[in-house]
C-alpha cells in the first residue's frame, strides 16, 4: 500500500520490504525454491528475485541449499534453493501472536478489567520496553546529539523493525517499516506508547507518534522536533522542554490510537 505523503525513499524502502516478504512467504508455501521457481510464481525477473534473496540471506531469514536430486543425476552442478531458517519460520508462526494476545488479556482481567487492567498492561509495556531501552541507550551513547536519531534507527534496525531516520521541517522523522509486534499492538495499544516513550526519554526531548503500523498505516513514523539538547537519557519533567508542534494530535499518550 502506497504511503501518501511519503519521501521517495519511505516509498521504496515499503515497497522493498513488502516483495521481500512476498518471496519469503512463497517459500514458505512452496518449500525450498530456485531463483527460476520463484521468479516465475512472483511475476519478477530472476536479477530482482536474487536481490532480495541476498537481502533475506543476508539477515538469516533464507539459507542457501544444494537442491536434491532423485535418480539418477544430470550432468552440471545441481541448481541451488533457498529454504527458510528456523528464524525465518518463526517471523510467520502466528501462534506467538495468540500466545502474547491471550497473556495480555489475562494480565488485564486478573487487574480487575476497565482502567485497572489497561494500566496493568501499560505497566507491562513499559517493563518489556526496558531492556530494549538499555540497549538502545548503549548504541546511541557515542552519538552527538545530532546523530542521535540515526543511532537509534540503526539499533532498531538490529532488532528487525527496518528503521530509518531523515530530515524534516524544524525536526526529524524517524520511520519504523516493519513492526514485529504489530499485530498484539493492534489490540493492546499500550505497547506503542511505552515504546513512544522510552524514545522520548533517550532522545531527550518530547516526540510525537504520527503513524503506527498498527493503526493501518504504512509506516510507524514519529516526528522528533528540534530544540536545545539534554543529556543523553534524561526524562524530561512534565510540561516542560520542547513546546508541542502543531503538526499532530499524536503524542506519546496517544500513540497506536492515532487519530482518525
Amino acid at each position: 500500500m502506497k504511503n501518501v505523503g511519503a519521501a521517495p525513499q519511505e516509498e521504496l524502502a515499503t515497497g522493498e520490504r513488502s516483495t521481500r516478504n512476498r518471496v519469503a512467504r512463497s517459500i514458505l508455501d512452496h518449500g525450498p525454491s530456485t531463483v527460476t521457481d520463484l521468479a516465475g510464481r512472483l511475476g519478477l525477473t530472476q536479477a530482482a528475485v536474487r536481490r532480495h534473496l541476498d537481502a533475506l540471506v543476508a539477515e538469516k531469514i533464507v539459507e542457501a541449499r544444494e537442491q536434491r536430486v532423485y535418480g539418477a543425476r544430470t550432468r552440471g552442478r545441481p541448481a541451488k534453493v533457498f529454504a527458510l531458517t528456523d528464524c525465518g519460520r518463526d517471523a510467520f508462526d502466528q501462534s506467538y501472536d495468540t500466545l502474547a494476545v491471550d497473556a495480555l488479556r489475562w494480565i488485564e482481567q486478573s487487574a480487575g478489567g476497565g482502567a485497572a487492567g489497561e494500566a496493568a498492561v501499560a505497566a507491562f509495556a513499559r517493563y518489556r520496553m526496558e531492556a530494549q531501552a538499555e540497549a538502545y541507550g548503549k548504541a546511541m551513547e557515542a552519538a552527538p546529539p545530532e546523530e542521535r536519531a540515526g543511532a537509534l534507527a540503526k539499533a532498531l534496525s538490529a532488532d528487525g523493525y527496518a528503521a530509518t531516520a531523515r530530515n524534516a521541517p524544524v525536526g526529524e522523522q524517524l520511520c519504523q517499516h516493519h513492526c514485529p509486534v504489530a499485530h498484539v499492538a493492534e489490540q493492546y495499544p499500550q505497547l506503542c506508547e511505552a515504546e513512544t516513550e522510552v524514545f522520548s526519554r533517550l532522545l531527550g526531548t518530547h516526540v510525537q507518534r504520527l503513524a503506527t503500523i498498527a493503526h493501518g498505516d504504512g509506516v510507524c513514523t514519529t516526528f522528533i522536533p528540534h530544540g536545545p539538547p539534554q543529556p543523553h537519557g534524561e526524562r524530561q519533567p512534565h510540561g516542560q522542554g520542547t513546546p508541542q508542534t502543531t503538526t499532530s494530535s499524536a503524542s506519546a499518550s496517544t500513540s497506536g490510537r492515532n487519530p482518525a
